[in-house]
């Protein structure tokens, strides 16, 4: 098990150097879901044959060849079940690739397998288990990819955000999460959710490994960005408009990061207009007005399959007025073009992952708060590991920049890895 690379990068390094095969780094991969599978539960699909075919039939050139993903149960995986976390699309197959899948193929990766999600990408908990904090939630909706990656069952797996979706999972289980901008992984083949918010993004063990899938997908340099850390001009510390929700342990790490930073590089403080709290309210109602939209058909033909949470936000959503959803529309658009502005000469900063540490399972996945302005903005976020609450959960903090700024935020996010390494 401890030869097994530890990351994507590692192990395409291994098999340039023809150290390790692309079918050997597999059947260990597969030998260590086996061992830890049963308990995690991470993986709604995982047929360690089938994967071995997928392997097969990738291309073997690319920026990605040879690396399997994992692919959330919300994104189509030609071939293999999607459920979307729900008894409605019980053992429904797929047949064709999400966008970002056969992208991903293009580049020389393999889908081998599918992750656990949460109901529709919502709030009904997947079976999954937390790798480095048992007994708590793994967070959600993107259970299974932030698990598997955390357990180092896959170097890569795919997940969505519409509230706090990747970011808060990868705090959570104490790995890297990275949601580009709005818009900018291809979401077509993706279940919707909410169609102003819903990002495609990545969970990684290394910043550079996110970036590495993210690059090969979009054909932005954003490896050569992370793979460049560097010290930033200048770093906003954001406690955010909802930082009375931050846990004890939370104010305290984040006054030692705070210490640690004021050490190493120029800060100042970033407090954004009240708009963007009124912002972040609003967001829970735009969700469930295109959710309710975008689940028509489950709302209206299989209700009684739906979980009761879910039912209820439905309903709440059928109860925003078009007039309403116009003009939250509306606000997101100015907000998105005004961001940048508003932030000045301090364009990237880090803020709160999550409240805390990750709660225990029975409490549910966990609190979108630190995460809901951030995606209705269409900022780009990348939690970074390395901070511990006393009893050793991971704690986690992420880089956020305007939209657009995938590459200062990529590179701040690598330097700050370091900084926490």
């Amino acid at each position: 098990m401890s030869k097994i690379p530890e990351t994507a990068l590692a192990a395409l390094s291994a098999f340039e150097a023809g150290t390790l095969t692309p079918e050997g780094y597999l059947r260990a991969l597969l030998g260590r879901c086996a061992e830890l599978e049963p308990e995690l539960r991470a993986w709604s699909h995982l047929d360690p044959e089938a994967a071995l075919a997928q392997l097969a039939e990738a291309p073997g050139q690319g920026a990605l060849a040879g690396l399997p993903i994992g692919v959330k149960d919300v994104i189509h995986a030609r071939g293999m079940p999607r459920t979307c976390g729900s008894p409605i699309y019980a053992g429904a197959m797929s047949a064709v690739d999400a966008a970002v899948v056969a992208l991903g193929r293009l580049a020389g990766a393999y889908a081998m397998g599918k992750t656990e999600t949460t109901e529709f990408a919502t709030y009904k908990p997947a079976p999954t288990g937390n790798p480095a904090a048992p007994g708590h939630t793994p967070g959600g909706s993107s259970s299974g990819s932030a698990a598997a990656v955390a357990a180092g069952m896959v170097p890569l797996a795919l997940g969505t955000q519409t509230a706090g979706s990747v970011v808060r999972p990868a705090a959570y289980c104490g790995v890297v999460g990275y949601k580009p901008s709005f818009d900018l992984i291809e979401p077509a083949g993706v279940k919707a959710l909410a169609r102003s918010f819903d990002t495609v993004g990545v969970f990684a063990r290394s910043v550079a490994d996110a970036a590495l899938f993210a690059g090969a997908v979009t054909g932005l340099p954003l490896l050569k960005a992370a793979q460049s850390p560097d010290v930033p001009p200048v770093l906003g510390l954001c406690r955010s408009p909802v930082w009375d929700s931050a846990e004890p342990e939370m104010q305290a790490a984040w006054d030692d990061l705070e210490g640690v930073l004021r050490g190493r590089v120029a800060t100042t403080e970033v407090a954004l207009p009240k708009v963007y709290g009124v912002a972040a309210d609003a967001h829970p109602r735009i969700m469930a007005r295109e959710a309710y939209q975008a689940l028509a058909y489950e709302w209206h033909s299989h209700r009684d399959l739906l979980s009761p949470q879910l039912r209820a936000m439905l309903d709440e959503g059928r109860g925003v007025s078009e007039q309403s959803q116009h003009e939250d529309r509306m606000m997101i658009a100015r907000l998105r073009q005004r961001f940048a502005g508003d932030l000045g000469n301090t364009p990237i900063f880090v803020t709160p992952s999550a409240p805390g540490a990750a709660p225990v399972r029975e409490s549910g996945t966990g609190s979108p708060i630190f995460n809901r302005l951030w995606t209705l903005l269409g900022a780009p976020c990348v939690n970074v590991p390395g901070l511990r609450a006393s009893d050793g959960r991971p704690l986690g903090v992420q880089v956020v920049g305007p939209i657009g700024s995938d590459e200062a935020v990529l590179r701040t996010a690598a330097w700050l890895a370091e900084v926490l390494g």
